[in-house]
């Protein structure tokens, strides 16, 4: 029987028969690799010269530094709360358990949407690269969707294979991608950067700083540790998932903040933090590969930019898993058909979320064909930015959730993990999105005031749906809204 515990609440628990949970043996590494992947780090380095040529330029290094340690504050709630909560929703059922039902079930529709959202976003420039990429190599050109539609079929059968051949995968592929970044970051401290007397720190002084938007770059930043909370969808597959989890979400952090933070700062030193954004502004989408072959050779740029379609890739693997399993626990508590939350008999997988999640891909990508819509500057860029808007949201509830539950069952009295790291992470997190808002038309590329309010809007379009659906069952299926894992702290004299 699922259920939050301990708990002040009894009587709340979730109808999770053993039949329909997950299984696997995932230590902390292997998590780590799922969260690290689906942030897709080769693809942020690459894609950090927007916020160069955008921002504060020289002083990129600090942007990643400083939303690193928004996260890492945000980590110490999560992580004690995560103690407490046994079901493997993530972030919804943190939510819900600290805000209620209905929250939590919006929280659930909006996380399902941001997910998707970014997935399809990333086929396309999966595709888009790939077809590049063949293109480069004096191939005959190849339309970017046969690429996107053959990523989905690999996918497809990873997810409905047990989690721990998804892991495999996504751990030769993370060490390939690291590796390539590790190798021109060397390259460029032992020639001394771009005057060869030695690397300076430059990035990190005010004047650099503070030398363009800084609060748009932290905020651009931010994007480049999208799948954070996979650490706790994962839980049924943990091998020890009290100690796994904890340790697996605060590497993760640490281990993202830290790469991006240096390697950025080896590619800024490449070319001095006064003249880095001129260049990157020139050379947006290949300033990786200009660097690669400048210090080191041609041979480097080639891997940077087929190892930028693995990185992709094995993204959209980290994507279709999260996605995946929220589907699982969603439809496990009821508020979607319980088919999706049945396990292959054989595999202890979602395999019919899993076919799920790849039948939507599928449409998507059939709606973008049939839209004209470009696969880099309309379907990635205006997707994506719609999809990380809700991303952010979801960190601001699950931030307010946890000052909220903690203060209603005192199962923790400790007020740093407890008060005063989920405020001052709640603090920076609202800081960001009103950024991401105020700013949406930078990140979309697009002035059309109209398709830029749609795109803002759909997050929380998908909230209220998810809304809709928790006071629609609450109606017509009582029995199945008193049993939601997460509980309304405003009707619990109605479950009892």
């Amino acid at each position: 029987m699922t259920k939050i515990a301990p708990s002040a609440d009894p009587a709340v628990t979730a109808p999770a028969a053993p039949s329909n949970r997950l299984s696997g043996k995932l230590g902390a590494t292997a998590i780590v690799f799922m969260v690290v992947a689906a942030a897709a780090p080769l693809t942020v380095i690459a894609s950090s010269p927007i916020g160069m040529a955008l921002t504060n330029g020289g002083g990129v290094p600090f942007n990643y530094l400083a939303a690193g340690v928004v996260l890492l504050v945000f980590a110490v709630g999560f992580t004690t709360m995560a103690h407490h909560i046994t079901d493997a929703g993530a972030f919804y059922t943190f939510v819900g358990s600290g805000l209620g039902r209905v929250i939590g079930g919006g929280a659930a529709f909006l996380a399902l949407f941001s997910y998707l959202a970014i997935q399809t976003a990333i086929y396309a420039f999966l595709g888009f690269s790939a077809s590049n990429l063949v293109a480069s190599a004096g191939l005959p050109d190849t339309p970017w969707y046969l690429w996107s539609a053959l990523a989905m079929l690999i996918v497809a059968f990873l997810g409905y294979r047990n989690i721990d051949l998804s892991a495999k995968v996504l751990g030769v592929l993370l060490i390939l991608e690291v590796l390539v970044i590790v190798v021109l970051s060397l390259a460029v401290l032992l020639k001394g950067g771009s005057t060869g007397g030695g690397v300076t720190a430059d990035s990190f002084t005010p004047a650099v700083i503070m030398s363009g938007p800084v609060g748009l770059g932290v905020m651009l930043a931010f994007g480049g540790f999208t799948g954070f909370e996979s650490t706790a969808i994962f839980r049924d597959e943990a091998r020890v998932p009290h100690k796994t989890i904890p340790r697996a979400t605060y590497a993760a952090v640490i281990g993202i903040g830290v790469f991006y933070t240096l390697a950025t700062w080896m590619l800024v030193e490449a070319w001095g933090s006064g003249a880095v954004q001129s260049i990157a502004v020139e050379h947006t989408g290949d300033l990786v590969q200009l660097t690669a072959t400048t210090y080191v050779g041609q041979w480097l740029a080639t891997a940077v930019s087929t190892l930028l379609v693995t990185s992709l890739f094995a993204c959209v693997i980290s994507f279709h898993n999260v996605i995946s399993r929220y589907l699982h626990s969603i439809g496990r508590v009821g508020l979607l058909p319980t088919r999706l939350s049945t396990t292959h008999s054989r595999h202890r997988s979602p395999h019919f979320a899993s076919i799920f999640v790849t039948a939507a891909s599928v449409a998507l990508l059939v709606l973008w064909v049939a839209l004209g819509w470009d696969p880099l500057l309309q379907v990635f860029t205006l997707i994506s930015s719609s999809g990380a808007i809700g991303i952010i949201l979801l960190f601001v509830l699950t931030s307010v959730s946890v000052v909220v539950f903690f203060a209603r069952t005192k199962l923790d009295r400790r007020p740093w993990n407890t008060v005063i790291a989920p405020i001052v992470a709640l603090v920076g997190l609202i800081a960001i999105l009103v950024l991401a808002i105020t700013n949406f038309s930078a990140l979309t590329g697009t002035p059309e005031p109209a398709l830029n309010t749609v795109l803002i809007l759909a997050p929380v379009a998908a909230f209220l749906v998810g809304a809709g659906v928790v006071l629609w069952v609450r109606r017509r299926r009582p029995a199945t809204y008193r049993s939601l894992l997460f509980h309304d702290h405003t009707t619990q004299n109605e479950d009892h």
